[in-house]
């Protein structure tokens, strides 16, 4: 699993040759392996369209060797998308100006990024799921509950997005990059009893996000995150170092053991 990558490429790039998943070409040479990235490639980085370029590239190379590329959509690629499609105008609300290309910037967007975006890039994007199950883990990319809102299967909630993102639905657009910022549903006091409660919805043993980066979470500096975050009495596991903040790029297997 690979949280979020914000646009760095060159780090992606070294964490995957470190992990002897891509050769000094950056093609595939992870055999078998199953490789899933959870979502925020772009934005508050230098070349988002660059990793979703070799993210996309792996996907195609990985099943030629029995293996398996694929990523979920983050709220940042919700962003993305939604400033290409409806730029400046204005979200209806009752709060204020709103619209993507506001949020686009306050956020971290790169105009580079919405240059290079071609319709191969949308295409893709668009057909990759907000949920999966992958032996007993729930991948997400964002620690919230707000998944539930689209359905309470993981089969209906990725179906209901995907929809919606072939919609024109300004309002709906904004509701899904409201929904998948929020964060922190598992944390503190309830934290295992609301994490469990949505893995008896969604099926698995533990939930995997990114989105939430691991220092914030626990008050250090990102350089002196090394390692996941499981917490919630096991029930959780974030993996989002905080690259674009200067934390490492993790690359974690699953089922992740912590070391002693």
């Amino acid at each position: 699993m690979i949280g979020d990558v914000h646009g760095h490429r060159a780090e992606l790039e070294g964490a995957l040759r470190a992990n002897g998943l891509v050769d000094e070409d950056a093609n595939w040479s992870g055999g078998d392996t199953h490789l899933w990235f959870l979502g925020d490639f772009v934005d508050r980085g230098p070349d988002g369209v660059g990793v979703i370029d070799l993210v996309m590239r792996l996907y195609e190379q990985a099943p030629e060797a029995g293996g398996v590329v694929d990523s979920l959509l983050g709220n940042h690629e919700i962003l993305l998308l939604g400033m290409h499609r409806f730029g400046d105008t204005d979200v209806p609300s009752d709060f204020g100006p709103r619209s993507f290309a506001r949020s686009w910037e306050i956020n971290g967007g790169q105009e580079e990024d919405q240059e290079a975006l071609t319709a191969e890039h949308v295409d893709w994007l668009t057909s990759r799921p907000v949920l999966a199950l992958v032996d007993d883990h729930l991948l997400m990319h964002s620690d919230t509950i707000e998944y539930l809102q689209w359905g309470e299967t993981i089969e209906k909630v990725n179906d209901a997005v995907r929809a919606l993102l072939q919609s024109d639905d300004l309002g709906e657009w904004w509701e899904c990059w409201r929904r998948m910022t929020t964060r922190y549903s598992f944390r503190g006091p309830q934290g295992t009893e609301v994490a469990e409660q949505l893995l008896d919805i969604l099926g698995g043993k533990q939930v995997v996000h990114g989105h939430s980066v691991i220092a914030d979470q626990l008050g250090i500096l990102p350089a002196q995150v090394e390692a996941p975050y499981e917490y919630a009495g096991g029930k959780v596991l974030g993996i989002d170092g905080g690259l674009f903040v200067g934390g490492p790029c993790l690359v974690v297997p699953l089922p992740y053991t912590p070391e002693d």
